[in-house]
């Protein structure tokens, strides 16, 4: 099985790297583009089956190891 983990900073939390990719599309001409926050995308390839046990198999991760869970969130997809 495989999950995708989606990590993004939570809302209230500053963005410098968003930020700055905004303004550099604003200076590249992409004047359409307002707000921009940034994250991170992580696949794992997982042996469990269960569908119910891998997600709580990488929520455990996800609290652990993959994501800040002072200033971050986080998405689990199960493919």
């Amino acid at each position: 099985m495989k999950a995708r983990v989606f990590v993004t900073l939570k809302n209230g939390v500053l963005d410098p790297q968003g930020k700055a990719i905004g303004h550099a599309l604003n200076g590249l001409g992409f004047a359409s583009v307002g707000d921009v926050r940034q994250g991170k995308v992580i696949d794992l390839e997982l042996s469990e089956t269960d569908a119910a046990k891998a997600k709580e198999t990488v929520k455990a991760m996800c609290e652990k190891l993959l994501a800040n869970t002072v200033i971050e969130k986080y998405e689990i997809e199960l493919k």
